[in-house]
C-alpha cells in the first residue's frame, strides 16, 4: 500500500502519525528527523494507518441541511432541543429549553447558530480548560474554539489548546474528555500508557466519552 502523507515539523521530541477524519495521513515530526527515517517509520506503521483509514468514521457523511424551520431539532451539550421560528423582532438566537430565533433572521440562520455555538462553546470549556490544567499542574498560552476541519481538538508545539466549535453538541462529559485529552499532552506528547492513566484519573469515565465520540461524533460533522 502506498502512503501519501504530509510531514509537519515543529520543536517535539518524537514523531507522531494521525490519519485525519478525511482519511489524509498527517506525520509530526521534530525538525531534526530526516525524510529517510520519517518514511522508515510510517511504513513501520502501515497496517495500523490502514486500519485507521478503513474506519467507517472516516468517510465524510453527508447529511440533509437544516432549514431552520419551526420543528426542527438542534443537539446541544448532548441533547436535542426543539426550534422556534417567532414574530417577535430580535437579533441573534434566544434558548430556554428550546431554540427561538427571528423570523426576520431566518435567512441568516446558519450564520448566528454558527456564532452563538462558538460562543457557548468557549463559556463551557475555558472552565473546565482552568480547572483541569490546575489538577495537572500544567499551564497553557492560550484556550479557543474555532473551525477545526478533520479534528475535535488539538495542543499546538506552543501550548495552545484548540477545540472544534461543533464539540459544544456533546454532552459535558465529552467535553471534559476533550479538554484533559489536550491537556495531557503538555505532559505526554504521545499515546503512552502513561498518557492514558493521566487521563484516566482526571476523566474516569472517559472509555464513556470516547465510545460517544465514535458512535455519534458524526453527528458533529454537520453544522447544526
Amino acid at each position: 500500500m502506498k502512503l501519501d502523507y504530509k510531514i509537519q515539523y515543529s520543536k517535539r521530541k518524537t514523531l507522531n502519525i494521525s490519519v485525519e477524519r478525511d482519511r489524509s495521513i498527517i506525520v509530526r515530526a521534530p525538525e531534526n528527523l530526516s525524510t529517510e527515517r520519517i518514511d522508515e517509520i510510517v511504513h513501520s506503521k502501515k497496517n495500523w494507518i490502514k486500519d485507521k483509514i478503513n474506519h467507517a468514521q472516516k468517510y465524510p457523511v453527508d447529511f440533509k441541511a437544516k432549514e431552520f424551520i419551526s420543528g426542527e431539532a438542534l443537539l446541544y451539550l448532548g441533547r436535542n432541543y426543539q426550534l422556534l421560528v417567532v414574530e417577535e423582532d430580535f437579533e441573534g438566537i434566544k434558548f430556554n429549553q428550546s431554540f427561538s430565533i427571528s423570523k426576520s433572521n431566518q435567512n441568516n440562520a446558519n450564520q448566528l447558530f454558527k456564532e452563538w455555538y462558538l460562543a457557548k462553546a468557549l463559556e463551557k470549556i475555558k472552565p473546565l480548560a482552568q480547572k483541569y490544567a490546575a489538577n495537572l499542574g500544567v499551564k497553557y498560552n492560550e484556550c479557543k474554539t474555532s473551525e477545526m476541519k478533520y479534528r475535535w481538538a488539538s495542543c499546538t508545539p506552543k501550548n495552545n489548546i484548540l477545540f472544534n466549535w461543533r464539540i459544544i453538541k456533546s454532552p459535558i462529559y465529552v467535553l471534559e474528555y476533550l479538554v484533559v485529552h489536550e491537556l495531557a499532552h503538555l505532559i505526554e506528547q504521545n499515546h503512552t500508557p502513561e498518557f492514558w492513566n493521566i487521563v484516566s484519573i482526571q476523566v474516569p469515565n472517559y472509555e464513556k466519552a470516547k465510545k460517544w465520540l465514535k458512535e455519534k461524533g458524526q453527528l458533529l460533522e454537520i453544522d447544526f
